[in-house]
């Protein structure tokens, strides 16, 4: 979905003091064999956590993707009960969501979240994660599972930290989210309607009308019922639906293309005026009163 994204993680080195760890090689004792291959890698020393955690960052920030993962990964391998291990998970997470491994990035982030609840970057943890299911939202053509799992964890966001920073974004993209499950429904009601499906349709549309008040899609869900209508002879439906529609788009072109499709059906003529709805303010109110 977005292209110029930033989470927004402070890439900063740690306040901490280089730590020089000592390392004791033990050797196992060998009856008549040779040191292998094997034997001699694992006797190379493992690079001091911090240093790894700063190669890390110097990785990332020079885009090297994949080295700063691995470097990330390392110090979870090596060093799995250091602080460093955890501010390295988070990093993992934040580095495999950057590569678009958005798979990855959540279950990295999942046990971040396990692990550390408490954590102070925990919001950031939820936001992270919220964005790479986000990222993974498809068009409107395809099934929209993945647009609810978006919103879900967006939602999450804002549930449980309404004062954070990532608080507001996340309404945003919720908004968005919900504008594009509204698309999806125009766009199925639409195929039903061009099927001559029109119970379906019908249904479709009335969906959009209904629970998906807040998006730019309610007037051309109105105006299609009223095709629907005018197509099954249900005119004074039509008329009352275009009713809702003139009160709260009256200068849009759904509304003169309902009034100009009703008039071409003869329900009404050119002289006449189409009911008012109710001016209660809300669509909802509008329409059930209509109704």
């Amino acid at each position: 979905m977005d292209q110029n994204r930033t989470p927004g993680y402070p890439l900063q080195r740690s306040a901490f003091g280089r730590t020089v760890l000592a390392f004791a090689l033990l050797l196992p004792f060998l009856a008549g064999c040779g040191d292998s291959k094997d034997e001699e890698a694992s006797n190379v020393p493992v690079a001091p956590a911090e240093d790894m955690y700063n190669n890390g960052l110097d990785a990332l920030n020079t885009r090297r993707f994949a080295t700063a993962e691995d470097q990330f990964a390392a110090i979870q391998t090596n060093y799995p009960y250091a602080s460093w291990s955890v501010n390295a998970q988070l990093m993992q997470g934040y580095t495999q969501y950057l590569r678009n491994h958005y798979t990855d990035s959540i279950g990295t982030l999942d046990r971040f979240i396990q692990l550390h609840p408490a954590h102070r970057d925990v919001a950031y943890a939820y936001y992270l994660r919220a964005l790479s299911y986000y990222e993974q939202i498809a068009d409107i053509q395809r099934d929209q599972h993945g647009t609810e799992q978006a919103m879900n964890a967006l939602r999450d966001v804002v549930n449980r930290f309404p004062e954070s920073p990532y608080a507001r974004d996340a309404k945003l993209k919720i908004d968005l989210c919900i504008d594009h499950l509204a698309g999806k429904e125009m766009e199925v009601g639409r195929w039903y309607q061009k099927q001559h499906l029109y119970e379906a349709a019908l249904g479709r549309f009335q969906k959009v009308a209904d629970e998906f008040q807040t998006t730019n899609h309610v007037a051309e869900a109105l105006h299609r019922l009223i095709e629907v209508y005018l197509a099954l002879g249900l005119k004074d439906e039509a008329r009352r639906t275009a009713a809702v529609l003139g009160h709260n788009y009256p200068g849009s072109e759904w509304y003169t293309d309902s009034y100009a499709a009703l008039v071409g059906d003869k329900a009404l003529t050119q002289s006449d005026e189409l009911p008012t709805a109710p001016k209660r303010g809300m669509l909802s109110r509008a329409w059930h009163s209509v109704f």
